[in-house]
């Protein structure tokens, strides 16, 4: 199983920022290693399944993506 995970762009507004995470598997492994793995980022990581693909030849692709979180700090600058 391969696992790619891509950085959201700079230039998107806060509301629109995803961090996306493709997961690959291959025809020679389980189904199930897969769907343990999809299942583990969803409960742990709080990663959403965006899309799935199957290719020729029998690859699977998914997608999961989840949204990035930015915080702002509440504390009065040090001068």
């Amino acid at each position: 199983m391969l696992q790619e995970r891509i950085k959201p762009p700079v230039h998107h507004s806060d509301e629109q920022r995803f961090e996306y995470l493709v997961i690959t598997s291959f025809p020679s492994e389980p189904v199930h290693v897969a769907r343990a793995a999809l299942r583990e980022h969803a409960d742990n990581g709080k990663w959403e399944l965006m899309r799935t693909c199957r290719y020729e030849g029998g690859v699977y692709k998914y997608w999961l993506r989840r949204r990035v979180m930015r915080i702002r700090s509440t504390l009065p600058p040090l001068d």
